[in-house]
């Protein structure tokens, strides 16, 4: 089964700040049809605007990852974390419990391109944690690169989720696959350019939603950068022990 979310079927808001298109329900928007894919619950591709951003905000059990593509994002948290990210890195900020955070762009005349991402944990009420990691584009070109997992594998950052996500940069005759095991699923996101995933044509902004399929194929690339999520078919969580 292939599924595919156009970009311009997302939701979309302009704040005049912030311009953003939801990939699933978010806020004022919803549709039925579109409230996550397994435990992925949120894709936003946000742009902000300079000297503009989030002010302190509260989140809990979810496991928030953010990708810069273009610009910088400075995030502060009430765990003493502040520092700023950029492309090619990865952030992981585990709420758990609970935890407050900001995120701007100071950057100068410049505006800030990312995607949030948002995955249900399998585990609630943990410690609140921050983690933040560089993968570099040739770890990334014309393969697909492990950059969030639940056991940190390959210097990964970790998530509280059976969720594997991986990074790529595909362009020209480049070709790389990807194996599905038994009762997953996976949700291809283009992050920028053009590429063929499945003998499907996609774009930037562009999704493929894929399950009962064991292989996945990704080439025919155009400076193309796309995330591919390897997700459960279904999970329930369960709380963190106190003790």
């Amino acid at each position: 089964m292939k599924l595919k979310r156009p970009a311009l079927a997302r939701g979309y808001a302009d704040h005049g700040w912030l311009k953003s298109f939801h990939s699933f329900s978010f806020a004022d928007y919803h549709d039925p049809e579109f409230m996550g894919f397994g435990p992925l619950r949120v894709i936003n591709e946000d742009w902000i605007a300079s000297g503009k951003g989030f002010g302190t905000h509260g989140h809990k059990d979810m496991e928030i990852i953010t990708y810069v593509l273009e610009g910088e994002l400075a995030h502060k948290d009430n765990m003493g974390n502040g520092r700023a990210i950029y492309p090619h890195e990865v952030q992981r900020m585990s709420a758990g419990r609970g935890v407050m955070h900001s995120e701007y762009n100071h950057a100068k005349d410049q505006t800030t391109h990312l995607l949030q991402i948002w995955i249900q944990p399998d585990l609630l009420g943990v410690e609140p944690s921050y983690e933040q990691t560089m993968f570099a584009p040739e770890e990334k070109r014309g393969k697909l690169r492990l950059v969030a997992s639940p056991n940190g594998e390959n210097q990964s950052v970790t998530i509280h989720s059976n969720t594997r996500l991986f990074a790529g940069l595909i362009d020209g005759p480049e070709v790389v696959e990807h194996a599905l095991e038994k009762n997953r699923i996976a949700y291809v996101h283009v992050a920028r350019g053009k590429v063929m995933v499945n003998d499907e044509a996609l774009e930037a902004g562009d999704a493929l939603m894929i399950a009962e399929e064991d292989l996945i194929n990704i080439g025919h690339g155009v400076d193309a950068e796309i995330l591919l999520f390897d997700l459960p078919v279904a999970a329930i969580p369960r709380m963190a022990s106190t003790n």
